[in-house]
C-alpha cells in the first residue's frame, strides 16, 4: 500500500464513479479497480458498496479516506515548509471574501500588501459568507473575511470591522422623509435580500422576525449594486450596513438610521484551527489585524 493508490482510492470516493474517476486520473477503468481491489486485499475489507448505482463507502472505506486525508494534508504541509525555505516571501494567498465586503476592502488590502510583498499573489475567491466558511473548514482557502457568527470550535476569529445596518429607501417613499425608522415600521413593505447563501439574507429576515413580522421579498439577489438599483426603481427598501452607502452613487436611494439599533454588521477574519499557516498567509494576518485583540471600523 502506498500513498499513490490511497489517492485513487480517494479520487473514487469523491466521484462515486470508477468511470468518472478514472477520467479525471487519465488512467483506464480497470487500471482503477485493479487499483482498488488491491488496497483491499491488502487491508482485508470492502472500501466499496457496490450494490447501488453509485459507489457508497463501507465503514472500513471511511476509515481509510479519514486517513489518507490527514496523510495527504500532511504532504502537503511538508510541501509547503520547504517551498518556504527556497522561496521565502513569495508564494500565493487565497482569499475568501463574499463579493459586497471584497467591494468595500480587498483593494485597499491588496494595494498595501502589495507594496510589502510583490511577490506574493493575493487569489481572491468571492463567494456567500456560508459557503466561505465551508472553504475555510476544508483548507479550500487560507484565510476569509466573512460575518459573524462563526463556529469558533473549528475556527480562529479576529474581530476586523463593525458596521451598523441602515434603511436603504427612494428618495419619494412616503417614508422618506424621516430622520429615523424602527424596523416594525417597515412590516408591509416590500424587502430586497441579498440570496439564501449570504449571511446578511438571515440577519435581515431574523431582524424582522424579532420585531413582530416576517418581511415580504420581493426580490433576491448575490450582487449590492443591483439591489441599490431595484430600490431606485421603487421595487422594494432594503436593509444593509452603512458603509455599503458611500460606495453607491444612485442619487435616488437615500438611507435612514433604524431608530435605537442594536442591529449591527460584524465582519471577522477566520483562519482554520490547528493547521499550518504560510509565512505569507501570518504577515498578512498582522497587517489586517495587528494586535488580534482589536478590530477594525468603517465608521
Amino acid at each position: 500500500m502506498d500513498l499513490r493508490e490511497i489517492q485513487l482510492f480517494m479520487n473514487v470516493a469523491d466521484h462515486q464513479s470508477f468511470t468518472k474517476a478514472a477520467e479525471q486520473t487519465y488512467l483506464s477503468q480497470p487500471s482503477l479497480s485493479k487499483v482498488v481491489k488491491k488496497l483491499e486485499e491488502e487491508l482485508q475489507v470492502e472500501l466499496f458498496d457496490r450494490s447501488t448505482r453509485h459507489l457508497w463507502l463501507t465503514d472500513a472505506g471511511k476509515i481509510v479516506y479519514q486517513q489518507g486525508q490527514k496523510s495527504l494534508e500532511s504532504l502537503t504541509e511538508l510541501k509547503m515548509l520547504l517551498d518556504e525555505l527556497r522561496n521565502v516571501k513569495t508564494g500565493k494567498i487565497k482569499i475568501g471574501i463574499p463579493p459586497l465586503v471584497g467591494t468595500l476592502v480587498f483593494p485597499d488590502m491588496a494595494l498595501k500588501f502589495h507594496a510589502k510583498y510583490p511577490k506574493v499573489w493575493l487569489q481572491l475567491v468571492e463567494l456567500g459568507a456560508k459557503r466561505i466558511v465551508h472553504l475555510v473548514e476544508d483548507s479550500e482557502v487560507d484565510l476569509a473575511i466573512c460575518v459573524l457568527p462563526v463556529d469558533e470550535e473549528k475556527l480562529n476569529v479576529y474581530p476586523f470591522i463593525s458596521d451598523e445596518f441602515v434603511v436603504f429607501i427612494y428618495n419619494d417613499h412616503p417614508l422618506a422623509n424621516r430622520e429615523k425608522l424602527a424596523i416594525s415600521e417597515l412590516k408591509n413593505e416590500n424587502f430586497i435580500l441579498f440570496s439564501n447563501d449570504f449571511t446578511l439574507h438571515d440577519s435581515v429576515i431574523n431582524a424582522c422576525k424579532e420585531n413582530g413580522f416576517d418581511p415580504k421579498v420581493s426580490y433576491e439577489t448575490s450582487q449590492w449594486d443591483l439591489i441599490t438599483e431595484l430600490i431606485s426603481a421603487k421595487m422594494g427598501i432594503a436593509l444593509l450596513p452603512k458603509s455599503i452607502f458611500y460606495k453607491q452613487n444612485n442619487p435616488n436611494v437615500k438611507m435612514i438610521p433604524i431608530k435605537d439599533s442594536v442591529f449591527h454588521w460584524r465582519l471577522a477574519i477566520i483562519t482554520k484551527k490547528d493547521t499550518y499557516h504560510s509565512f505569507a498567509t501570518r504577515e498578512l494576518l498582522k497587517m489586517l489585524i495587528g494586535n488580534p485583540n482589536e478590530g477594525a471600523s468603517l465608521k
